[in-house]
Parts: C-alpha cells; sequence; structure tokens
C-alpha cells in the first residue's frame, strides 16, 4: 500500500500521478501530503525515494515536515502581504545585492531583484541610502533602526520624498548581516503639509511672511543681537486711505493696490529685510543691522518716498502715501524681557510711533520715543477707564441751547458729553471720544447719550419750560450709523420718552455723509422716514462741498465758529456766509450757527438771515437741572 493511501483525494491523485512519472522515467521521487493523527490532527509526510542501482526498485525516506510546510506556507503568506502594499520592502546585504524585493518596490522605484549590480534605479536607491542615511547608524552595532526621509527621484522622473524605516541585522561579531528597508512615498502629503505651513505664516494675497512669522523672525533677530551687538529694528508702516479706494472703487482694486505696495516695499528695503503683511492695510519691516536712529530714519523715509505717488489700476489713477513708526530695540529693553516678549514691544511700540505719525498728518515718519510710550500708556488707562464710566455714572450730559436769532426763543438744544473722571477732573468729547470709537464703547454710550437726552426733552415739555416744537440735538459717530439695530434702538428711546421722532435731530459731520457708505445710509435715510431729523455738523471745516448738499437729506445746516468768528469785520466770511444761508434755504434747510460769542456776531448773522444760533453768548452749556431754571429767562424774547 503506498505511504498516501490515506491522505486526502487531491493529495493522491498528485501523488500517484508524480509516482507513476518517476518510474517511468527512472528519476528520484519527492512528494509531501497531508494525513491525520487519531486526535484529527493534521500534519504533513514527506516521502522522498529513489531507484536502485540495479533497477530493482526502489529506495526512500518518510519523514514528517509539518514544521517547514508551515513555515513555506506562512513565507508565501508574508510574501503576498507584501506585494499587494503599496510600500516598497527591500533585503539587501552589505554589498547591495538585494535579497527580497516586493511589488511595491518593483512600483515606486523601479528596482529588480535579479539586477542589483546593473540596474541604474537600483544603484540610485542604493547609493541615495548611503549618502542621507547618518554613517554612526550602521557604524555604531547599538543602533540598529533608523526612521527618516529620504529623496529619491522615481522611474517617471519626479523627485519624492520617502518616509525609511531602516533596520540593520547583525551577527555576532557586529558585523552587519543584511539591510531591511520599507520605504512609503509621502511627497503628496508632504506638499500638503508645506503648503499649509506656507498658509499658516505667509499672507493669502500677498504672499508675504504674516504676523506669526514676522515675529519668529523678530525674537529671533532679537536673540542674535544680545550677542552679536547689532541693531535691531521695526518699520510699522500703515498704507494712508485704503478705505477709501475699497468702498468709492471696489476691493478688487484695493487688493491689486495692496499687491502693488508689497513689491515696492520689496524693491525699496535690502535683501535682509523681512517685510510682512500683518493686516488689511498695515505691513512691517524687519531691519536686522541698523546703526543708528539717523539711519532707521533713512531708511524709513526711503520706504515711504517708495510707496507715495500715483498707481494706475485698470485704468484708475490712484495717489498712495504711508505713514510709518519706526522703533528700534535698546539694551533696557533687552534685559527687561526675552526675545519672544521683546519682539511683541518692538512691534507696539512701532504701532504707537505710526499712530502718532497719522495723528500729525498722515504720510510721514515719526521714531517712538518715551514720551509716546507714557502717551500710549495713558490712552490705554483711558480707554479701560471709559469702559466703566457709564456704570459707574461718571458720564453725564450737559445742555446748550439752540437759539432763534429772530425771537431769541429756545427752539432746541444740543446734547454734550462730559466725563466726570475721579482723577483727571471733567474731561470733554475731544479727550476721550476717539478712544470709545477704537474699543466699540461709542455703542452703549451713543445709547445712553440719548435715552437720557430724550428723557430731559420730555421732562422739560411737560414742565412747560419748553414750547412743543422744542427739537434735542444728539451726536451720532459713523461707528453708531454702522450698526443695523441702531435705527430701533432709536425709536424704542423715542417711545420710552412718550416723544414723536420730530422732537430729535441727530447730528453728523460732512465726513460721515462723503463716506458713502451703504450701511451707513440706510440708517440715515430709515430714520428719516420716521420722522427723526438729520444735521450737518460742523460746516465749513471739511470738505464744504457744495455739490453734495444738493442729495443730502439734512434739515439743518450747522455753520462751524471758525466761519462765524470774523463776521462784522474787514474782510470776513460774510459774503461767504450769505451764500451759504442762501444755498442752504434753497435746499429747504435751516442754519444753525455756532460759537456765538458776541453781540456783534449776534445782530450780524440776524441780518445774513441766519435760522438759529447756539454759543456762549447765546447760552451755556448746562446740566438738565440748571438747563430748565435758565429756561424761561433764555426764551423771552
Amino acid at each position: 500500500m503506498a505511504p498516501w493511501s490515506n491522505a486526502q483525494p487531491s493529495d493522491r491523485a498528485y501523488a500517484e500521478e508524480a509516482w507513476q512519472r518517476s518510474r517511468e522515467s527512472g528519476q528520484p521521487f519527492s512528494v509531501e501530503f497531508r494525513l491525520w493523527k487519531p486526535t484529527g490532527e493534521a500534519f504533513w509526510v514527506g516521502v522522498s525515494t529513489q531507484p536502485l542501482p540495479d533497477n530493482t526498485g526502489f529506495i526512500g525516506t518518510a519523514h514528517d515536515v509539518t514544521d517547514s510546510v508551515n513555515r513555506r506556507v506562512l513565507s508565501n503568506q508574508l510574501i503576498g502581504l507584501l506585494d499587494s502594499s503599496v510600500d516598497a520592502v527591500i533585503v539587501f546585504d552589505p554589498r547591495g545585492e538585494f535579497l527580497f524585493v516586493n511589488d511595491g518596490a518593483r512600483t515606486l522605484i523601479g528596482v529588480s531583484e535579479h539586477s542589483a549590480t546593473t540596474d541604474a534605479a537600483t544603484q540610485l536607491f542604493i547609493q541615495a541610502i548611503r549618502d542621507q542615511v547618518p554613517r554612526e547608524v550602521v557604524a555604531n552595532s547599538a543602533n540598529n533602526t533608523w526612521e527618516g526621509e529620504l529623496g529619491f527621484r522615481s522611474p517617471d522622473g519626479i523627485m519624492r520624498t520617502l518616509a525609511l524605516t531602516l533596520h540593520i541585522v547583525r551577527e555576532a561579531d557586529g558585523a552587519v548581516q543584511h539591510f531591511s528597508v520599507i520605504a512609503r512615498d509621502i511627497t503628496e502629503a508632504k506638499q500638503v503639509q508645506d503648503e499649509l505651513a506656507f498658509q499658516a505664516t505667509h499672507d493669502a494675497l500677498t504672499g508675504l511672511p504674516n504676523r506669526v512669522l514676522f515675529l519668529r523672525k523678530l525674537s529671533e533677530a532679537l536673540e542674535r543681537s544680545i550677542t552679536l551687538k547689532r541693531g535691531v529694528g521695526v518699520l510699522f508702516v500703515d498704507l494712508d486711505k485704503l478705505k477709501d479706494v475699497n468702498d468709492n472703487i471696489g476691493h478688487n482694486v484695493g487688493d491689486q493696490l495692496l499687491n502693488t505696495i508689497a513689491k515696492r516695499l520689496a524693491s525699496a528695503t535690502r535683501p535682509s529685510d523681512i517685510v510682512a503683511r500683518i493686516g488689511g492695510d498695515e505691513f512691517v519691516v524687519l531691519c536686522d543691522g541698523l546703526g543708528d536712529e539717523h539711519v532707521a530714519m533713512d531708511v524709513a523715509e526711503r520706504v515711504r518716498q517708495a510707496m507715495t505717488g500715483q498707481v494706475i489700476l485698470q485704468g484708475i489713477e490712484i495717489f498712495t502715501s504711508a505713514s510709518i513708526g519706526i522703533a528700534l530695540a535698546t539694551p533696557a529693553l533687552l534685559a527687561e524681557q526675552a526675545p519672544k516678549d521683546a519682539a511683541v514691544t518692538l512691534l507696539n511700540n512701532a504701532d504707537t510711533a505710526m499712530y502718532r505719525a497719522k495723528q500729525r498728518g498722515r504720510g510721514r515718519c515719526e521714531l517712538y520715543s518715551e514720551e509716546m510710550r507714557k502717551n500710549a500708556k495713558e490712552r490705554s488707562s483711558l480707554s479701560a477707564e471709559l469702559e466703566r464710566a457709564l456704570a459707574t455714572k461718571e458720564l453725564f450730559l450737559m445742555y446748550q441751547p439752540v437759539v432763534s436769532t429772530l425771537t431769541g426763543r429756545i427752539a432746541g438744544a444740543e446734547a454734550l458729553l462730559r466725563w466726570n473722571h475721579a482723577e483727571r477732573g471733567l474731561l470733554t468729547p475731544p479727550m476721550f471720544l476717539d478712544l470709545a470709537e477704537e474699543s466699540g464703547a461709542i455703542g452703549p454710550i451713543g445709547d445712553w447719550s440719548i435715552r437720557t437726552a430724550c428723557a430731559d426733552a420730555r421732562a422739560w415739555i411737560d414742565a412747560g419750560v419748553v414750547d412743543r416744537s422744542f427739537v434735542m440735538h444728539v451726536n451720532v459717530s459713523t461707528r453708531q450709523l454702522n450698526d443695523a439695530a441702531f435705527v430701533e434702538r432709536v425709536m424704542g428711546s423715542l417711545r420710552d420718552a412718550q416723544l414723536d421722532a420730530q422732537h430729535l435731530t441727530i447730528e453728523i459731520t460732512e465726513k460721515t455723509m462723503l463716506s458713502d457708505n451703504p450701511a451707513v445710509m440706510r440708517t440715515i435715510n430709515a430714520l428719516k422716514r420716521l420722522g427723526v431729523k438729520l444735521a450737518l455738523d460742523n460746516f465749513g471745516t471739511g470738505y464744504s462741498s457744495l455739490a453734495y448738499l444738493r442729495d443730502c437729506p439734512a434739515d439743518y445746516l450747522k455753520l462751524d465758529g471758525s466761519m462765524v468768528r470774523d463776521i462784522g469785520q474787514q474782510g470776513g466770511d460774510d459774503p461767504i456766509v450769505r451764500s451759504i444761508v442762501q444755498l442752504a434755504h434753497s435746499l429747504n434747510m435751516s442754519v444753525v450757527a455756532e460759537w456765538v460769542t458776541t453781540e456783534d456776531q449776534m445782530q450780524r448773522l440776524r441780518l445774513l438771515g441766519c435760522d438759529l444760533m447756539q454759543g456762549n453768548r447765546v447760552g451755556q452749556a448746562a446740566t438738565a437741572d440748571d438747563f430748565a431754571a435758565r429756561a424761561k429767562t433764555l426764551t423771552k424774547g
């Protein structure tokens, strides 16, 4: 009986067929088949025979080959698994001869298991490993694994980045037996990572470094300066009137302008300087190696001149200018703060200097000083205190009467905001209103002013100290008008005070009207439709454009005191005032003269046809109670 008589049918058929061929050919015979133990466990038997010398029969052996078969099956399974992987798996000896190559290696790297000494891709890959893997990895027998990145040009000609894991198998004496490599193509992932890193540290519009990267570079420069004793400076560059370009011409032109300015900045600075964009119209320049303040001012002036001039974009001529603040790192700053903190401080100092340049007329350069630091600190402190002033009832209103030039009776009053500061005493709006605008506190303060003024007007009307045609004037900022809910809050204040809309006049400046802001105009038009009156304040100090008055929906035109001051005097403004009064009347506007301080001015304004007056000669600003007490006297006429 054949040894394989109890094998599986398929194994038995294969063995019989092989045995028959061996007998016919007289060649050695070898076969493997499965049998089962009484316990039901399968095992493999290997039978090998060869013919006797006299061809009278066969002699052979049979032995258990279960372990070797299992190892071979496992090896085939692993090879199949490795071949299905997109990663390149390679095993090679110290001479560069490949011992194993999977399908991923053939595709990714182009290597061949049988052409290690002649295949160009094979040699390039081996050379890349030798060049880019640290030599101590191979030399140090205690270090058998290394992970890193490998640059390699694949067969398709593309330079790829491979994530490489190298494992070294050594002999007992430490000599290298062979190398095992797993390589994964991370080129696309690396590109995405690099792109994300670039986006995180660069401005999307101009491609310049952003605030994050600039502060990092500035911190590094400050750290170097401690050792090298090199001067470090920051230029804070603010492009003047970019908002006007965006609002009047379009954001696409504004973006083109920013790109043009970025190129001009790069051309005007040294190759070693770093130019960054950190805000809408704000650029900064890191100047490493500045000698002193004079050199810094020269560099800033060169940058300012490069940014000043005419630019033609999409056929539109645009005049550009810039305000620049300069701040230099001082030994005291570097001694007090770590480089990272000093970088933020230096940038803030340059910003403060730029703000001073804008205050002094724009289009100029200013060097940061300790006085600026003190002023900036005071402004910051005052801004924080202003946030609390409304809650602590430090803000209050005073009222200046608006009087008829014809009858002398009170026609209305202008509400004037005051701040009773605990330490600085009485503060007027020019001392803190811009802070309220910057911080956003102007919103709640403005709402409170309108609500309080309406309530006081209601009390005066009820008490009979003013007649029912009385009009309360309240100044309103552009930021308030930009708020979509402003109209509803104004009408709510009128309802709470039980006042009709015609009892309230909101006063705005020429600049607000000329801004051509759609949100502002929607608010103004909505208030006008509801019956609230509009006054154009400080006419004569801004553009004083007569053309735009034609379409202006104002009910009152308020002449600034600078135009009222010299009327009645030789060479005064009488003809101009008369023309403005006549123009305003033709547009159905009443004219209010501000800052009336003399009897002569009152008489002259009456002759010139001015409708209303206000000023210290007419009536000084007073609290609500004092205004009510003096109102009866002021209305006699």
